[in-house]
């Protein structure tokens, strides 16, 4: 009888339901509150189907961090529901409030599990809130963030704080640059030595080849099971964990490590100064291509996502034009030039990681010389890179310097150290992702955005936070919400809370100035 009633009353509350503004990050595709609040209390039931567990979890320990309330009402409860919604899509999700009940549906596990981030955001700010029904799913299905551990290593705790943070602002691909000039840092089997000798670097203050001193000696790495354990902590919060092993270019690391990999007899060290690299894998060596098959058929079998990132930026190619086998690897193949060349030795590499059940995404010079056919890119370069991606039917991801860059200063006023020119918060919150002119066809393939967060002149973990965040959760809004939902006065308003959130579990930011909002 009292269930009977309580369902009575709220459907008289309905009709003074309105479309209406909460404070929740990324911003929910549609609003509507009505009189009457749901105050959350340490009694509260809850009953979810199994297959939604982790939505369940996350519930769970929103309630056990509530403090009881007496006099509510024992009714009270949550339910966590698996529907046919199709419209919904496998993120999405349909969050009932009631005065007594709560109620979450979703098609997938995933789409509850956001349903549960958007419910703690609000319960971040108050125990009672307000009766009514979000209804919401994202834009995009890439929402990524990239974290560079090849120059400075970040330890897997951190990583996991990291994974927190992205898991509740709902981005879901975290992209880890294992590899580069100044460090490899994943444990390989078939190569000890890779570890052994590519993941230390020694202190230097030269500035040869460098954008600033490297500074300090450095080491770390990622055993396999430190991975597995990043790869299943993300997992569980539906993240994916796209690793990035860089070819041809950027690989110092490699070449010290293992003899026979570049085009010049010598000996190499793992770099200690930032830059560009002369030296790169030999694409004229056959002992190249067994060692990165074997690199990327562990990396394959440890990373359960579709994608592997092998880089391709930043590869040149005076070595190239100057070593006997690289030009008779031209010569042999049929091709024009240097350019042709690397696009030989991507499209080889894409053939093998297809051949492991995986596809390639690369930076967008891979591009140059002719894409591989099944190749994703990433355009960091402006835009035209994944617009002629786009034009030609290949997946996208945009992530260009000009607003997704979060390792560029925030502000022209006192900052940590950090490199290029300013990227402010408003101007990454600015961004859009589909070019305009491109077809409605072409901007299918755009499948999302990603901000990128070099670490050459960052080597704390609260160093990488204060550039991560806030600018990360503008991300998180440019993939999630729709352009027309997207409004900077908005999550001007929004973002004090969000923070507010971050704080409590230990992320460090960077508080916005005075006149950085809008009022």
């Amino acid at each position: 009888m009292r269930k009977t009633m309580l369902l009575l009353w709220c459907a008289m509350l309905a009709a003074s339901c309105a479309h209406a503004e909460i404070s929740v990050v990324p911003r929910p595709a549609s609003v509507q509150t009505c009189k009457g609040e749901f105050v959350f209390s340490g009694d509260t039931a809850v009953q979810a189907d199994p297959a939604l567990d982790a939505a369940a979890r996350v519930v769970a320990q929103l309630l056990e961090s509530s403090a009881a309330r007496s006099g509510v009402d024992p009714i009270q409860s949550i339910s966590i529901e698996r529907v046919k919604a199709p419209d919904l899509g496998a993120e999405g999700y349909i969050l009932d409030i009631s005065p007594g009940k709560v109620r979450i549906r979703a098609q997938e596990a995933a789409g509850a599990f956001y349903a549960a981030q958007t419910l703690r955001q609000l319960a971040a700010q108050s125990r009672a809130i307000p009766c009514g029904t979000i209804r919401d799913m994202p834009r995009f299905k890439w929402r990524g963030l990239m974290i560079d551990v090849a120059r400075h290593f970040q330890p897997k705790e951190e990583i996991f704080k990291i994974i927190d943070a992205m898991a509740l602002f709902k981005l879901n691909v975290l992209h880890m640059h294992l590899v580069d000039d100044q460090g490899w840092r994943l444990e390989i089997v078939a190569f000890p030595q890779l570890t052994q000798i590519g993941s230390k670097r020694e202190a230097s203050g030269k500035f040869d080849l460098c954008m600033s001193p490297a500074g300090d000696a450095h080491q770390g790495y990622y055993t396999r099971d430190d991975m597995r354990a990043i790869i299943s902590y993300a997992a569980e919060r539906f993240i994916t964990v796209v690793p990035e092993i860089e070819l041809p270019g950027h690989a110092t690391a490699a070449i010290a490590s293992v003899k026979g990999l570049s085009c010049l007899n010598k000996r190499f060290k793992v770099s200690n100064c930032w830059g560009v690299h002369q030296d790169i894998f030999c694409a004229g060596e056959d002992k190249v291509f067994e060692f990165l098959e074997k690199v990327l058929s562990e990396v394959a079998e440890l990373f359960p996502g579709p994608y592997i990132h092998i880089g391709g930026d930043e590869a040149p190619k005076d070595r190239w034009k100057a070593c006997p086998k690289c030009q008779k690897r031209i010569k042999d193949q049929g091709l024009k030039d240097e350019h042709e060349l690397q696009s030989w030795f991507i499209s080889r590499i894409e053939k093998y990681v297809n051949a492991l059940g995986k596809q390639i995404i690369g930076w967008d010079e891979i591009l140059e010389g002719g894409l591989p056919p099944r190749a994703a890119v990433m355009s960091w370069r402006g835009m035209q890179g994944g617009t002629d991606a786009a034009m030609q039917g290949h997946a996208v991801v945009m992530s260009p310097t000009s607003h997704c860059y979060l390792d560029y200063r925030q502000s022209a006023q006192s900052e940590p150290n950090a490199i290029g020119p300013v990227t402010t918060l408003e101007k990454t919150y600015s961004f859009e992702p589909v070019p305009e002119g491109l077809t409605a066809e072409a901007a299918k393939h755009i499948m999302g955005v990603q901000g990128n967060l070099w670490t050459e002149h960052i080597a704390t973990p609260e160093h990488l936070q204060y550039m991560a965040f806030p600018r990360a959760l503008a991300i998180a809004e440019v993939a999630w919400s729709s352009k027309t939902a997207r409004d900077w006065a908005g999550f001007s308003r929004r973002l004090p809370a969000a923070l507010a959130l971050l704080k409590t579990m230990g992320v460090n930011y960077r508080e916005p100035r005075e006149g950085e909002l809008a009022k």
